[in-house]
């Protein structure tokens, strides 16, 4: 992965195949350019068994490949910053994953295009799961909520929509800037 939502695009993605029906990343950076990342869903969960193998690069859920490199790729990352991840996981429920890394590290990968891939995670999922972004820094917050557009909208506008979509990307890139500019973007 070349950038932090890369991983972030990935890893949702994991949460879509697991049949959630609310998606949360939290995206959040501190005074001293710590970055956290938690990815929420309530999704089917895993039991202690699949959860100790989706943490190595040589176990999957998916039955088109035999490796899943998702979370072990994104807990590199992390460590080599310093930082680390997380899992926890309960069948039925669903799953949390946290990432922390340190921003200030030559070993930091870029953040990337956030609002590009939210908006792509949305776009390629129009009718479920719903998405909620939570950004914050020092500098400020914001939160971005499907489910809120779904209503504002009414059941005839689909989000996936280009003239929709164009919006949402341009609005998410507006609020994001003051958050997180100069700090990770």
């Amino acid at each position: 992965m070349r950038d932090l939502s890369l991983h972030l695009l990935d890893l949702a993605e994991n949460s879509v195949r697991a049949k959630a029906s609310l998606v949360e990343i939290d995206v959040s950076v501190n005074e001293e350019k710590w970055i956290t990342m938690t990815l929420k869903d309530d999704g089917c969960g895993m039991d202690k068994e699949l959860l100790e193998r989706v943490m190595s690069p040589f176990g999957t859920t998916r039955t088109t490949r035999k490796v899943g490199l998702g979370i072990p790729l994104m807990a590199q990352n992390a460590r080599l910053t310093g930082g680390d991840v997380t899992l926890e996981s309960t069948p039925g429920v669903g799953t949390v994953l946290k990432a922390t890394l340190d921003g200030k590290s030559i070993d930091c990968l870029p953040m990337g295009d956030l609002a590009g891939t939210v908006v792509s995670l949305v776009t390629a999922n129009p009718d479920t799961p719903d998405f909620l972004l939570t950004c914050s820094s020092p500098k400020g917050s914001m939160s971005f909520d499907t489910r809120e557009i779904r209503q504002a909208l009414g059941d005839e506008v689909s989000l996936n929509e280009p003239e929709i979509s164009m919006w949402m990307l341009e609005s998410l890139r507006e609020e994001l800037q003051p958050i997180f500019g100069g700090m990770i973007l």
